[in-house]
């Protein structure tokens, strides 16, 4: 492994399709005890590999390879690799999505320490960002926003590329599954706060046309600002917002109307036709967007209450599965508050804290110092 390396970090590696071939074999038989006592000569060794199958634009050759290196990197699947956002990346380069869901759908509870540097920060939000773009990719739309957040709110004093990338496809996601933009948890640094928001003008216009519920002023911004869409490589999922308009605007209709015709949705939802209308309201209810019938003889739609009744196998498995990851977290918070507990660092602090409260309380005689001023 050193001499694999030492061999990555030249300047130029000669013969690197012969060397890459080398890492993959090293990789498939090499020992994961072994690998463990030197993970961050073993991650740079794979981030290199990455690398270079990316320049040569043969992403996809890397994907078996990257997912054994993270199993025998990995303590346990709750662990977080620098490999696990080289995986993504190739996953996401070469459109093979499947082989990275496993990973992106574990939670993640612990970070593995590569060497005294512990995790690469920029891993980190790599790992996230791609993850999230994935789960875009894939419409899973709640999760490609936790991703994105995840990204968006990590302490900083500065705000990266990454996180100002991560925070336009945040907003975009979060019109299309909200139809507003979700507000940052407060635990997000304040300069990120600040910055984020006047660097994203076009995607702060289109939330604001979005919110007037008119599918006319949003198609306008997304004409307006179509070079920063495209330069972001964000114009597709403009396209999807400027669509979801219409859609977000007959789930309304929903919660007014019971029976509506085709010719008056259309006129309210500001579509062409009512023939355009019935396109939309099928694609609807093919993605189980609303529960309606259509009346085509007499051109009337009619609502109706989900129909689920909660009791098929297929609901109970769903139960039984929340139920168990549920135990699964409270068994992995016991275990962080019990190892947080024994923390030197913590109980240092801690015991600290109640040494200066007992000084305080014993100038005072035993009062409260909220009476004292200086």
């Amino acid at each position: 492994l050193p001499i694999f390396h030492a061999k990555a970090s030249m300047s130029s590696v000669p013969d690197v399709d012969s060397f890459l071939t080398q890492i993959q074999t090293f990789v498939r038989v090499g020992v994961p005890q072994q690998i463990r006592l030197a993970p961050d000569l073993y991650s740079s060794l794979l981030h290199f590999y990455t690398n270079e199958i990316v320049g040569q634009r043969h992403p996809i050759k890397g994907i078996e390879t990257l997912r054994l290196a993270i199993e025998k990197l990995q303590p346990t699947p709750s662990h977080l690799t620098s490999i696990h956002a080289d995986l993504v990346q190739v996953c996401l380069l070469a459109k093979c999505f499947k082989p990275a869901l496993p990973y992106l759908d574990s939670d993640i509870s612990e970070f593995l320490q590569e060497g005294n540097n512990g995790f690469d920060v920029k891993m980190f939000l790599l790992y996230y960002y791609y993850g999230g773009m994935i789960y875009t990719g894939i419409k899973r739309y709640d999760r490609a926003l936790f991703f994105f957040e995840m990204a968006v709110t990590t302490p900083a004093q500065a705000v990266s590329a990454i996180m100002l990338e991560a925070y336009k496809k945040f907003i975009l996601v979060s019109l299309l599954l909200h139809g507003k933009v979700i507000t940052l948890p407060k635990y997000t640094s304040g300069v990120v706060g600040r910055l984020l928001k006047p660097m994203c003008a076009p995607y702060n216009e289109l939330t604001t046309a979005y919110a007037t519920n008119s599918t006319a002023e949003v198609q306008k911004v997304a004409v307006k600002c179509k070079s920063n869409f495209t330069k972001d490589t964000n114009m597709g999922l403009v396209k999807q917002v400027v669509a979801s308009r219409n859609r977000k605007n007959i789930q309304m209709l929903t919660k007014t109307f019971l029976t509506l015709s085709l010719a008056d949705m259309a006129n309210r939802v500001q579509l062409s036709s009512p023939r355009e209308a019935e396109e939309c309201i099928l694609h609807m209810i093919e993605d189980g967007e609303i529960f309606a019938t259509i009346d085509h003889q007499n051109g009337m739609v009619s609502f109706r209450d989900k129909p689920e009744t909660f009791s098929d196998e297929r609901t109970v498995a769903m139960v039984d599965s929340q139920i168990h990851q549920c135990m699964d977290l409270a068994k992995r918070i016991q275990k962080m508050d019990q190892d947080m507990s024994v923390n030197p660092q913590y109980v240092k602090k801690t015991l600290g804290v109640q040494g200066d409260e007992d000084i305080a309380l014993s100038v005072t005689g035993g009062r409260s110092l909220e009476g004292y001023s200086m």
